[in-house]
């Protein structure tokens, strides 16, 4: 059988700046693939997400994604959306509509419009609606256990540590700092029970920086297993 060849680029989101922001796998061409296919190609790129580009069933898409991490498909995901957009673009792709470009995935359709003068830049900056998220605070009997996971005594616990799932759950937790962020070192055995008790994938910790600092946070996601 005569291999099925398809394009694939690897792109940097969240940055103008060559291997600062978040890497993503970009697969084009993928109606032919199947799921099994896709998650072992994303398992081989081993990056948070793959995405596999695919004609749109909805006639109002541009065109529809899905998306993977090593271990399974998600229905939505942020940094995945953006860059699967600034890569089809790249590539010359012109959408329906000036822009603006509306995506397919597992929640939908994701409508992203571009902030630039000029939307037809490929390198305009490009902003999206996200889905709306289910929300649910951690249960106040697990602090203790949450602070024994991040080994830490710096939990902002005035801005209740919640699950938040949009396509991607993550237990979001708030810290004193961004040192007491970037400190951080878990238990990883006590992060993934505190993940599994609200079903998500592991926790996305933030805390601020000092005025004139950096960025306005810093974040840092801690997967669980």
């Amino acid at each position: 059988m005569p291999a099925n060849t398809v394009r694939f680029k690897q792109v940097d989101v969240f940055t103008s700046v060559p291997f600062k922001g978040n890497p993503l796998a970009v697969v084009f061409d993928a109606d032919t693939l199947s799921a099994d296919q896709m998650q072992a190609i994303a398992h081989w790129t081993n990056l948070s997400e793959t995405t596999f580009l695919l004609k749109p069933t909805d006639p109002a898409a541009d065109y529809r994604v899905r998306i993977f991490t090593t271990h399974g498909e998600l229905p939505f995901a942020g940094h995945p959306t953006l860059g699967t957009a600034h890569a089809l673009l790249e590539s010359g792709y012109q959408p329906k509509q000036p822009g603006k470009l509306v995506q397919q995935c597992g929640v939908g359709l994701v409508e992203m419009q571009s902030i630039h003068e000029d939307s037809g830049d490929m390198h305009a900056a490009w902003a999206f609606a996200a889905p709306p998220a289910r929300i649910a605070s951690l249960p106040e009997q697990q602090y203790a256990a949450l602070s024994t996971a991040l080994r830490s005594d710096a939990i902002d616990f005035s801005a209740a540590p919640s699950a938040v799932d949009n396509g991607a759950p993550w237990l979001v937790v708030r810290v004193n700092s961004a040192r007491d962020c970037l400190a951080l070192e878990p238990d990883a055995a006590a992060l993934a029970r505190i993940a599994q008790s609200v079903g998500t994938h592991g926790l996305a910790v933030y805390g601020p920086h000092e005025a004139g600092g950096p960025a306005t946070f810093e974040v840092r996601c801690l997967m669980a297993g």
